[in-house]
């Protein structure tokens, strides 16, 4: 169960890690902390745990195993909380990872975008078959870039999307001016698709957002336009996405989808004109690094009696 014996015999505060990665990432902690392995699979090895962190993928369900123990925290490595609150059994505080996947995600978005922009999986797939297919595409510059989501990731896309001079318009759940200009609200989102050429859709899932992007969003957007979806698989109705592509209609990038993982042989899979990555747009070195940092804030936090970051959800 310990996987470091650090505190004293009466510990000032225990935490739960789920494996050895974040353990590591986490590098040396104050006199007084405990710290013990759980994996969230099974009961708690401890009736009360100060801080609970649960593993980065598929953690929601596991959230029921907490049912019976005390906590102060629970401390998610997602961004994402969606099904949190109908999981996570009373009395507990639920924080997200806000800090930790911003950067990655908002890479990974300009690598969809650029890849897809300009005819990189066509030059890859030519290559394959040894043979020499030069081609014109479309550039990023000089687009317009509708940023459908204006949270920490949708501001990451945009300072990141900045030096290839493009016309960035933002929306979010509702009007208002920001550090870089005016954010539209989400009730003019049928009156910005027609004039973009690449959306970006960022928004949590919520039932709000559950298939915002249907049928007629994907109409509203001009012919040749790209969608990239670093969301949620059921932000975007499938049947949908895979007519407008199978017409040839419209371009997609896509980091999630529903169901996912993506059955094998799946006819999304086959489209040239559609890009897919398995999830990963947090997935890279920067992550463990980035969530030691925010949980050794957390544990910091709590033992000075501060207030934690990112609470999101109180059952």
């Amino acid at each position: 169960m310990t996987i470091s014996d650090t505190a004293a015999a009466t510990p000032a505060l225990v935490v739960s890690l789920p494996g050895a990665a974040l353990r590591t990432a986490l590098g040396p902690v104050p006199d007084g902390v405990l710290l013990v392995e759980w994996d969230m699979t099974g009961p708690a090895p401890l009736p009360h745990i100060d801080i609970a962190v649960p593993p980065y993928m598929g953690a929601t369900p596991l959230l029921a195993n907490l049912a019976g123990t005390t906590t102060r925290l629970v401390q998610s490595q997602s961004i994402g909380y969606d099904g949190v609150a109908d999981v996570l059994p009373p009395g507990h505080v639920f924080a997200n990872a806000t800090s930790v996947h911003e950067t990655s995600t908002a890479e990974l978005t300009l690598a969809l975008i650029l890849a897809s922009q300009r005819g990189i999986p066509d030059f890859v797939r030519a290559a394959a078959e040894g043979r020499w297919a030069p081609a014109r595409h479309a550039s990023l510059a000089d687009r317009t870039v509708l940023i459908v989501g204006y949270g920490g990731v949708g501001q990451a896309i945009e300072a990141r999307l900045a030096p290839f001079e493009v016309n960035v318009v933002r929306v979010a759940s509702t009007a208002r001016e920001g550090a870089t200009g005016h954010i539209h609200g989400i009730d003019e989102l049928a009156a910005l698709l027609p004039q973009a050429d690449i959306v970006v859709v960022g928004v949590p899932l919520s039932d709000a957002t559950h298939h915002l992007v249907d049928d007629a969003f994907l109409t509203a957007m001009p012919d040749g336009a790209l969608l990239v979806n670093i969301a949620r698989g059921p932000v975007a109705d499938t049947a949908a996405l895979l007519a407008h592509a199978s017409s040839g209609r419209l371009r997609l990038a896509l980091d999630v989808t529903d169901p996912e993982p993506l059955p094998a042989g799946h006819p999304l899979f086959a489209l040239p004109n559609v890009l897919i990555t398995p999830h990963v747009g947090g997935a890279s070195t920067a992550m463990m690094p980035r969530m030691g940092r925010l949980l050794a804030d957390q544990i910091a936090r709590m033992l000075q009696g501060d207030a934690p970051r990112n609470v999101v959800v109180r059952s």
